[in-house]
Formats: C-alpha cells, sequence, structure tokens
C-alpha cells in the first residue's frame, strides 16, 4: 500500500467491483481501478513508499503533463498522480500499459488523486523528494510540527480575512514582537497575534522556511535580505506565499505576499473588480485590436496581477496565450505559464533570454510579461511591441499618462520613438484599490456634523469639508455615505476596529486610448512631462456624478463610487491628494489660462484646443 499504518494514511477508494468477464490478468480495468487521493503536501511528505521524483521527461505525455505525471517513489515503483476528472480516464488505463511494457513495477493503488495546483507543482519540479524529505522532518518533530502548525494557523487567519500580505516584524531587543496583516489596504494587528514572544516568532519563521523554494541561503538568517516562495493549503485551497525579508536594526522584518493559485474556475470579471462599463468597454475594444501593448500601472498592493490575469483568462481559447512570470502568481485558463526567477538585486541569468527566444518561436498569439522593471524586460517589451504581437505587461507608475516616462526611464530605455509611434501602445491604465462601505451600516456624511465619539474634527470643519466637495464637484451631499466605526453583524471584526463599516475592496482607474489620441502620442514623443501630468485636465465631458470614465482621473473614478455611496470619501484623499490640493490646483489653473504665455500655447495648438475653453457638460470646477 502507498500509506502505511503507522502514519496518515491516504483513502484508497474502488468505485466497483471488477467486471464479471475480468481483465487481462496483471491488469487494471479503468472503470474499476482502486486509487488513492491526497489532499495536501502535507499528506505526501507523509507518504509511504515516500515521493522520489518526478518522471516528466521519461515518458512523452505531451499536454497530457497537467492532466496527470507519473512519479517515482523509493521503492523503485511507479505511481501516477493525477486530477479528478482523469483518475478513470482510457489515458490512464493505456500508460499502464507502457509501464509494465518497459518492466516497470505500478505501485498498488497506482493512482493517486491530488489537486490540480499540486499536481501542478509537482510537474514544474517546485515539490521534490528532497523538500518532501525535510517537510517530513517537521511533521515528526513534536516542537517544529507545532511551530508549523502556528505558522499555518498564521497563514489561514490572513486567508479568511482577505490579507494581501503578512507581516512578521522581529523586534530582537525586545521580548515580544509583531504579526500584522494588510488586510483592505490597512496595515493591521489583530488582537489574536499579540503578544508574539521574539524567540518563538524566530522558531516559526525559520521552520517556514524550510519550505521556501528559489530562496537565497539554506536557512533563515535574520541578518540577510532573503526571497522565494513557499506553497501552501489552506482548507482546500492553493496559496503562494511570496517572502522577502528586511534586515533592519531593530532585527529581520519579513513580508509575505499571500496569492490565491487556483484562479481556474470562477476568475473575477472586469465588473465584480470595479470597473465601470465604459471601463469595461474601452478595455474590450482594446482586446480585439491585434498587435500593441495593453499596460497595467499601480503601486504595490493596487491589485495590478489580479486585474492582469483576469484580462488574459477574457482570451478566447481558439488563441494561445503564453505568459513569463516572476513567479506565476495565478493559474490561468488555457495560458502557458512560465515563471523565471531574478536575484535579490532584480537581476536574470540565461534564463529568460533564451525562455524569450523560445516563446518567440511558439506561434503565440498573445504574451504576459509580469512586469517590465529593468533593462531586460525593457528590451524584450521593444522586441514584441513592435513584432505585432498582442503584448500585455504591468509596471510601476503614478499615472496612466506618466507609464510611457516610466518605460523609458534609464532604469527600463525603452525608446520614446518607439512609444509614440501609432499602434505600439494599445491602452494605458492606472487602478488603485479603495475599501467600500459596508451597505448595511454606512452612515450619512451629515452624521460627522454632530460631534461623535471617536472622530476627528469639528461639526464645522467637517461642514466646510462637505462644502469644499459641493463646490469641487458638484455632489449632492445627501448621497455621501461614510463609515460606521462600530460597524454591524456583517462586518464587525473581533479585534479588528480599524476594519469595521467596511466590506471589500473596490478598483478606482483611469484609461488612456492611445488609438484615438494622437495629441498625446506627441506629447510622449516631445517627452512633456508638465502637460503629461495634467492630460486629463479638461478631458472630462460628463458630470462627476455620471457613469461614464472617458477622459477622468482614476481620483475621479473614486469621486463617482463616493457620489454613489459606495466608498467613504474620507478616503479617497490617502490614496491621491487632499481636496484642498485640488482646490488649490483648480484656481491656479484658471489663472495660468489667463496669462498671455498660456494663451500663445493654446493658439499655437502645442496644448490640445479643448484646454482653451471648460466644458459645461459637467458641474463642479476640479480637474
Amino acid at each position: 500500500m502507498l500509506i502505511s499504518a503507522t502514519r496518515t494514511r491516504l483513502r484508497t477508494i474502488k468505485h466497483s467491483p471488477t467486471p464479471a468477464n475480468g481483465a487481462f490478468a496483471g491488469e487494471i480495468d479503468a472503470l474499476s481501478a482502486p486509487f488513492a487521493r491526497i489532499d495536501n503536501r502535507d499528506q505526501l511528505a507523509r507518504m509511504t513508499p515516500a515521493f522520489k521524483r518526478a518522471l516528466r521527461t521519461e515518458f512523452d505525455l505531451g499536454s497530457l503533463l497537467n492532466k496527470f505525471c507519473p512519479v517515482e517513489l523509493d521503492t523503485g515503483e511507479i505511481a501516477l498522480f493525477t486530477v479528478d476528472d482523469y483518475v478513470r480516464s482510457e489515458q490512464i488505463e493505456e500508460f499502464e500499459r507502457m509501464v509494465r511494457a518497459r518492466g516497470r513495477t505500478l505501485a498498488r493503488p497506482a493512482r493517486v488523486v491530488v489537486h490540480a495546483t499540486l499536481l501542478l507543482s509537482i510537474v514544474r519540479g517546485q515539490i521534490t523528494g528532497e523538500t518532501l524529505r525535510s517537510r517530513r522532518r517537521v511533521l515528526m518533530d513534536p516542537v517544529k510540527s507545532s511551530m508549523a502548525a502556528a505558522f499555518h494557523d498564521i497563514v489561514a487567519w490572513g486567508v479568511r480575512h482577505g490579507a494581501s500580505d503578512i507581516h512578521f516584524n522581529v523586534r530582537m531587543a525586545h521580548p515580544e514582537s509583531e504579526i500584522r496583516y494588510t488586510v483592505g489596504g490597512r496595515y493591521v494587528m489583530p488582537e489574536r497575534f499579540r503578544g508574539m514572544h521574539t524567540s518563538t516568532l524566530m522558531e516559526i519563521l525559520a521552520v517556514a522556511y524550510m519550505d521556501i523554494q528559489g530562496g537565497n541561503g539554506a536557512v533563515f538568517d535574520p541578518m540577510t535580505e532573503q526571497q522565494g516562495s513557499i506553497l501552501h493549503e489552506v482548507e482546500g485551497g492553493a496559496y503562494m506565499l511570496r517572502w522577502a525579508s528586511l534586515a533592519t536594526d531593530a532585527g529581520a522584518s519579513v513580508t509575505m505576499r499571500l496569492l490565491r493559485m487556483d484562479m481556474t474556475e470562477q476568475p473575477r470579471d472586469f465588473a465584480q473588480l470595479g470597473y465601470l462599463p465604459s471601463q469595461i468597454q474601452t478595455m474590450e475594444r482594446a482586446l480585439k485590436a491585434e498587435g500593441g501593448a495593453i499596460v497595467l500601472a499601480g503601486v504595490v498592493g493596487s491589485g495590478k496581477s489580479t486585474t492582469i490575469a483576469s484580462m488574459m483568462a477574457a482570451i478566447p481559447p481558439t488563441r494561445k496565450v503564453i505568459t513569463l512570470e516572476d513567479p506565476v502568481e495565478y493559474l490561468i485558463p488555457n495560458a502557458l505559464q512560465n515563471s523565471v526567477s531574478r536575484s535579490l538585486d532584480g537581476t536574470v541569468s540565461n534564463e529568460f533570454d533564451a525562455k524569450l527566444k523560445t516563446i518567440k518561436r511558439s506561434a503565440m498569439n498573445d504574451l504576459l510579461i509580469g512586469e517590465i522593471r529593468d533593462r531586460s524586460t525593457g528590451r524584450a517589451f521593444m522586441d514584441l511591441a513592435s513584432s505585432g504581437s498582442n503584448l500585455y505587461t504591468t509596471t510601476h507608475a503614478g499615472s496612466a499618462a506618466l507609464i510611457p516616462d516610466r518605460l523609458a526611464s534609464e532604469f527600463i530605455g525603452v525608446s520614446r520613438r518607439l512609444l509614440s509611434t501609432p499602434g505600439i501602445l494599445k491602452l494605458l491604465i492606472y487602478q488603485t484599490l479603495l475599501p467600500t462601505l459596508c451597505p448595511r451600516c454606512a452612515l450619512p456624511l451629515s452624521s460627522l456634523f454632530e460631534r461623535r465619539g471617536g472622530e476627528d474634527g469639528s461639526p464645522d470643519e467637517w461642514r466646510a469639508y462637505a462644502g469644499r466637495l459641493q463646490e469641487l464637484y458638484g455632489l449632492d451631499i445627501g448621497r455621501l455615505k461614510v463609515r460606521n466605526p462600530a460597524g454591524c453583524a456583517s462586518c464587525r471584526e473581533a479585534g479588528l476596529a480599524e476594519l469595521q463599516g467596511y466590506a471589500g475592496r473596490t478598483v478606482a482607474a483611469e484609461m488612456i486610448d492611445p488609438a484615438v489620441d494622437d495629441d498625446f502620442l506627441r506629447l510622449v514623443r516631445d517627452a512633456d512631462a508638465l502637460a503629461l501630468r495634467d492630460y486629463f485636465r479638461y478631458r472630462r465631458r460628463t458630470a462627476f456624478d455620471h457613469p461614464d470614465m472617458t477622459g477622468k482621473t482614476a481620483m475621479e473614478c473614486a469621486i463617482y463610487k463616493a457620489s454613489q455611496g459606495w466608498i467613504d470619501p474620507r478616503d479617497i484623499e490617502p490614496r491621491f491628494v487632499s481636496f484642498e490640493t485640488v482646490q488649490m490646483r483648480a484656481k491656479h489653473a484658471g489663472a495660468a489660462a489667463r496669462r498671455p504665455m498660456r494663451r500663445r500655447r493654446l493658439a499655437s495648438g502645442r496644448v490640445p484646443a479643448l484646454l482653451s475653453r471648460r466644458r459645461d457638460s459637467g458641474r463642479g470646477a476640479a480637474s
């Protein structure tokens, strides 16, 4: 049997008795074959006979490798790891015959069902006999096992509460250290993990690092910057933890980005992410166009990876999609995904260039490069974007209009002449994430006009705040909502008062479609940074409380969502600029437009002519 009686036993399942007419001697009929099931990596580590290696190259399985993979056990027997849909397939039966024909021995039972993400990790070599032996030693050691259980509890809390990051802040000079989470964009510390002993946290991190993949260093070293990734299962879901440690003066600070791996079943569509109908229409139009690059920008933690994975998942299955990522974060249906690791200083080996050359000969229709952030990926961008391929990527930039500046920077080195060539930049998107109000307990903005415990500002200050919103954006103050700090039964979190009154997050985004805007391409060519910064000014064609986002900034997208009572207007300023700054900019722009030099620029056509007149289709003075 695959599992010994002294350890956790796999469930062996037989669907039906052997048919009356029987199968050939020594063979098991595909419809009646018993099989075992492995639900997680810990069960795989406990398996007896033990997993030795995946036989990825010994048998020519081609595309079937994502459905089943033969593995060798330490006894020399062969087991077939497969997904549920293939455990009784004719392909499995035929493969068993092939194994016997080669004189190899099949394990009893030979078929082992695993979930798709675990199988993918085995096929890619992310799970090996060595890593499983290390995991097994942890599970067999009572102390290490308790540390592993504590780590699982920490990760599971983050999963259940929708955390994007887990932060382990070790304070070597203090008896206690911190465990914090980024939840809804907020940096919070649950009561559950307060008072964690520093020595215990160090042990937890040391045990967790034993499962690291692609890490620099065999063991956790708090005095060294380290990175890597950990595969972890929580409540049947597969997650990747991207480990990044910083050696601070106080001690190690380890940040783990929490990524859900199995996006194959229900990728979130653009509306679910928070994109509005006019924005979705723009994206769909760009996805239909042949050639050019769609570039998505935002700060760290702005949801770029989730959005671009949803974008790739929306590509029809009749197109060949390939990705080149560091590392693969989400499983994308119908995509051939590739991980290329970088060192801690961001450099890449020859593997990236070699992989790129192979991909170019793979007759793909669409290619995702996870992020453009250095000269190597910059060269790849220039090559692919000018070759007629459909290219999708992300970068770090402060707005959609500043994406070309980022790509043309000395760190990346994309040619401005190329960027300003029609057809190269197909769509530029900038997005951020804002917390959404709990619809059950959100309060009217006017509730701030009365003194309330725990609220900063006097009633007069909040009335002035509301007046500024009305003056800038022409909003109906009666429709605005704010967070209820007390929360309600549907949003209340024990020990996390900062999250009460909220219910998830939504995208606030802005878009530029260079295919229909030659003026923008001229600004890119001329490197006119000031004009690019002010690109959206006066391009708005509808009121701020209108759902059409054409010509509106991401901040104005957030304003629209506040006008509908979906988000608290007080959450907008920390992500963008203060409303007072917007007011000052509007006054300065009005004064500048009346100056002779400004008028000469308008007359010369250097700035689009629509800057010379204010559209009266929308209310309010802000831009």
